[in-house]
């Protein structure tokens, strides 16, 4: 697992319970993929190859719009080290979620 990525997708919606519809579609993507992921109250972090994990990035905005989003921006962030393992989520987290 060279890379972790947080994605926070904003589609543009009418209406709060429209933008959780779509995010959810967006969130059940991500779970398909079969990678390791944590959904947070503001942003998905998913781990694994970094190309692979760029093709999810892209898909998710495609998602977002093929759920009826007419625009969708995200925030992204990653961590990508090519010759190694990047901290894992479990790494990060775990202690904080007992």
């Amino acid at each position: 697992m060279n890379a972790s990525v947080a994605i926070q997708s904003l589609p543009e919606a009418a209406n709060d319970s429209e933008l959780i519809r779509i995010i959810d579609e967006v969130i059940d993507y991500i779970k398909s993929t079969g990678l390791s992921y944590y959904v947070g109250p503001f942003e998905t972090t998913i781990e694994g190859d970094y190309d692979q994990l760029m093709d999810i990035v892209k898909e998710c905005q495609h998602i977002a719009v093929r759920a009826g989003a007419p625009s969708v921006a995200a925030y992204i962030k990653v961590s990508y080290r090519p010759e190694g393992d990047v901290l894992s989520i479990e790494t990060k987290v775990a202690k904080h979620h007992q």
